[in-house]
């Protein structure tokens, strides 16, 4: 699966677009169970840690992630490198939103896989309370602290048409190495 990125003017503007609600009443138990397969691939294989569905051209409200308890590492062209898998939580969930923002705030640094090589530090609650619906279309409550809350926001925010550079300062651009 291709991962749509800001280079390409048409994928950009897909990206900056408000994706629709996912109506479960559309897809069978195997579309969804093969939707999510093939987003997390397409999330691992370009080593990422969570992913939109329009990310890879989809008009869906669905988002992955997998985040470890170990601290993220990065190789020597500053790709993240996984932890193993068994330190490793799985998220699928569908039509999210935040709902809780308390106020306490801190800078970290992002990036994306639709936004290669950029970097930059953004500001975002600490803390946050998210709802949702998981794979079965029940309903879901996940309170999120830390690097999972950052990227609950993040991949929300993809949701909504927002990049993560329209929030960032100190934007950083680095050469990749092939």
């Amino acid at each position: 699966m291709k991962i749509f990125t800001i280079n390409n003017k048409k994928e950009e503007k897909f990206l900056r677009t408000k994706t629709a609600d996912f109506d479960f009443q559309e897809f069978t138990k195997k579309e969804i169970n093969d939707l999510i397969k093939k987003m997390r691939e397409a999330m691992n294989k370009d080593n990422g840690i969570g992913l939109s569905a329009n990310q890879i051209g989809l008009n869906l409200r669905i988002f992955v992630a997998q985040i470890s308890d170990e601290p993220l590492k990065r190789d020597e062209n500053n790709k993240i490198i996984l932890p193993s898998s068994k330190s490793m939580k799985f998220y699928a969930i569908f039509n999210p939103e935040t709902v809780k923002f308390p106020e306490k705030k801190t800078m970290m640094e992002e990036g994306c896989l639709s936004v290669p090589g950029i970097y930059g530090l953004v500001e975002r609650p600490e803390r946050i309370t998210l709802v949702g619906f998981d794979k079965n279309g029940r309903k879901i409550k996940i309170k999120a602290f830390g690097l999972l809350a950052r990227v609950f926001q993040h991949e929300v925010d993809h949701l909504n048409g927002i990049l993560f550079i329209d929030k960032a300062k100190n934007i950083q651009k680095i050469e990749i190495r092939k």
